[in-house]
């Protein structure tokens, strides 16, 4: 997919794209074990322990660097990999909420994002340790404040 004279942002966006499509049928649905608390406690250990790898750091940071310069990367980003991905997490939250754990009437996007921005900027502005007790944080915070 790499595109003639491609900046440095669309190189490492090509790459995640090829990463994510190779993690097909594994990668974007979240686990759906019953228990909506036990489930973001997974997936947020498992997000902090990869932002916290330096092999996943560099090409991320890079990435994110060239997205904030660089509108229409941005847009591609949201298009091809972030709006998928946000999807499969929106569809559990639809689980949860169908089975009474979140409100009805939540807003899930506002509720990824209490979940995940604070995440983003503590490892933006590598402002925090990124533990497990942090991610259990996350979601205890996030949880008290959509739950039913």
């Amino acid at each position: 997919m790499l595109r003639a004279a491609a900046s440095k942002g669309a190189v490492i966006f090509d790459a995640f794209l090829a990463l994510s499509e190779g993690a097909e049928g594994q990668g974007a649905a979240l686990p759906d074990t019953g228990d909506i608390e036990a489930d973001l406690r997974t997936v947020m250990r498992a997000t902090v322990a990869e932002f916290a790898d330096p092999e996943f750091e560099k090409p991320v940071r890079a990435l994110n660097s060239e997205i904030s310069n660089d509108p229409d990367l941005a847009a591609q980003y949201r298009e091809k990999l972030a709006g998928p991905v946000d999807e499969a997490k929106k569809e559990r939250l639809r689980s949860a909420q169908r089975a009474g754990q979140l409100a009805a009437d939540a807003d899930l996007d506002l509720l990824l994002e209490v979940l995940y921005a604070p995440l983003f900027q503590r490892w933006l502005h590598r402002s925090g340790p990124l533990t497990p007790e942090y991610a259990d944080a996350l979601v205890g915070v996030t949880l008290r404040a959509f739950g039913p």
